[in-house]
């Protein structure tokens, strides 16, 4: 299209989101999501849901989900920022966050939406390289910026940075926004949500997509200041008053509730990758010391690509990205263990043939 007012849309690269394919016999190990249900009093908030409520406005600053969330994680009602998926917030606050001139920093092998929302944003940024062990490197981020950005967990290595590692990085930036994308936090590691008190340029962005089972009701929160969390509701108002609709805030307040859930559901997932780490390694795969829900393998014998399309034909999904310096390869999420065996009998097979 030659049209001049082509000259003027905004083009950016998107983001490419895992295959989301549905087939009946599928294992589907690609995007991360949980093997099992949400917890039990979700289903039931769903059923008690009236239905006439949904002719009225949801609440627009989710008291109710926020207070839950607070609660759980020991903190004030307005510290807490609610969006539709962490996706949603963290998109909230890039264009809350980081209006300098100065570019923001972030990985150069990690979430692939970073780039895409500064793009989008017209945000300068680089991204610092990880070491030849996939390890972030916390004096790259001594330098001056605009804002600074990365998961902990990382993403697609799953590798957990520490504590005292994050809290240098952020008493090197006092006058850049820190935030810490925690959207794995729960499978290992540790948040560093305790020292939002005493850190007034940090935040800290969950998820109920991955730990607690709801990637399909796009639940993401922020926990930081009253000041950081009252001006990106200034924001999000002035986007969109009514973003998390009255099912998803239900749903959302009931899956908070069950705490012994949730450690019972991560007690699995936990134990199933530690085993999948020994039977992967067995077959001769290399991989980070994952504390996420996936795994991040590559095999010296065979391309990340070739082990892609042969499962692909089985209908075993895992995560290829086939560019740049994760072309070697695959992420495969955590499925239950039937998944699991499921999966290593396909590469036995293979490996066998």
């Amino acid at each position: 299209m030659s049209a001049a007012f082509m000259n003027y849309v905004r083009k950016v690269e998107p983001y490419v989101p895992g295959d989301q394919p549905n087939f009946p016999d599928m294992v589907k190990l690609n995007t991360n999501e949980n093997p099992y249900p949400p917890a039990p009093a979700v289903e039931a908030a769903l059923h008690d849901l009236s239905v006439d409520s949904l002719r009225l406005y949801p609440d627009p600053v989710v008291s109710k989900l926020n207070t839950a969330i607070a609660d759980f994680y020991g903190v004030k009602p307005e510290q807490v920022f609610s969006g539709v998926g962490s996706d949603d917030v963290l998109a909230m606050c890039f264009l809350t966050f980081f209006n300098s001139k100065k570019p923001i920093f972030f990985p150069d092998v990690t979430y692939g939406f970073y780039p895409v929302w500064s793009e989008l944003f017209q945000i300068p940024y680089e991204k610092k390289p990880l070491n030849d062990r996939f390890e972030l490197v916390k004096e790259d981020y001594y330098a001056e910026n605009g804002g600074i950005v990365f998961p902990n967990p990382n993403a697609p290595t799953g590798i957990a940075l520490s504590v005292a590692d994050i809290e240098d990085i952020i008493q090197h930036n006092p006058d850049s926004i820190v935030i810490v994308d925690e959207a794995y936090i729960d499978f290992g590691g540790t948040s560093v949500l305790p020292l939002i008190d005493k850190y007034d340029n940090l935040i800290v962005v969950q998820t109920f997509s991955k730990s607690r089972s709801m990637a399909g009701m796009r639940i993401g929160f922020a926990v930081s200041n009253p000041t950081l969390i009252r001006v990106l509701n200034d924001c999000k108002f002035s986007f969109n008053s009514y973003t998390m609709n009255q099912t998803t805030i239900a749903a959302g307040v009931a899956a908070v509730s069950d705490r012994a859930y949730l450690e019972e559901t991560l007690a699995k997932i936990v134990a199933t990758r530690e085993h999948a780490k020994k039977v992967l390694a067995e077959m001769g795969f290399q991989f980070p010391d994952s504390q996420s829900n996936f795994l991040f393998v590559t095999h010296p014998d065979y391309s990340a690509k070739e082990l892609y399309e042969m499962l692909k034909e089985q209908h075993i999904f895992v995560r290829y990205f086939g560019t740049g310096r994760t072309k070697d390869y695959l992420r495969i999420t955590i499925g239950t263990e039937e998944q699991m065996e499921t999966l290593y009998a396909a590469l036995r097979a293979y490996f066998q043939r």
